[in-house]
């Protein structure tokens, strides 16, 4: 697993950078968009460190992507069969947080992502990553808090949740297990 983690970051990297100089950017103006240090971007095109979570939709949501959308440009994958050995992987480096790209394709506005949350771990996204998407969380396993916009709930196995207007959100596992969430996003095709 080590190995399609490694791989997939080298290819994000590298894909933040086409990004990047796709749209005549420099570091400091990626920085700017993503409202992150230039030097943590210069150090994640470099692989010279993993982004975290934040920083990664924070780089996508300054891109106009959303997390998926960016993984999947970094992958290359536009087939709309995926097997599961093919599946994009990322885990990131603060909260061992792993997200699995389970199916994305460019012609259609749903995306679909399974989540594995360790125990006692939380990550919280900005507003800014749900501006052009609607999602819906599934719980496969384990318990999930969420606190979207200040109000908080808590998912078990089988619960499913789907989010308001866009707002600061926190994804929890306050449990001693990991948790694993599906993921369903709606793009929006004017965004």
């Amino acid at each position: 697993m080590d190995g399609i983690i490694d791989d997939t970051e080298d290819r994000l990297a590298a894909r933040i950078r086409r990004e990047r100089e796709t749209r005549g950017w420099s570091l400091a103006d990626l920085a700017a968009h993503a409202d992150v240090a230039k030097a943590t971007v210069g150090k994640i095109e470099r692989r010279a460190a993993s982004p975290t979570a934040v920083v990664l939709v924070k780089i996508a949501g300054a891109f106009g992507l959303t997390l998926a959308e960016l993984l999947i440009r970094a992958e290359g994958a536009a087939d709309r069969l995926v097997r599961a050995a093919d599946r994009a992987e990322w885990r990131d480096p603060d909260t061992g947080y792993v997200r699995r790209q389970v199916f994305r394709h460019p012609d259609l506005p749903i995306e679909l992502a399974e989540v594995t949350l360790p125990a006692g771990r939380s990550v919280t996204l900005p507003a800014a990553s749900y501006a052009f998407i609607r999602q819906v969380v599934w719980v496969g396993d384990g318990v999930l808090t969420l606190t979207e916009g200040g109000e908080r709930r808590v998912l078990s196995a089988g619960d499913a949740y789907g989010f308001g207007p866009p707002a600061e959100t926190t994804f929890a596992n306050e449990s001693d297990r990991p948790c694993r969430y599906v993921v369903a996003l709606s793009r929006s095709f004017g965004a």
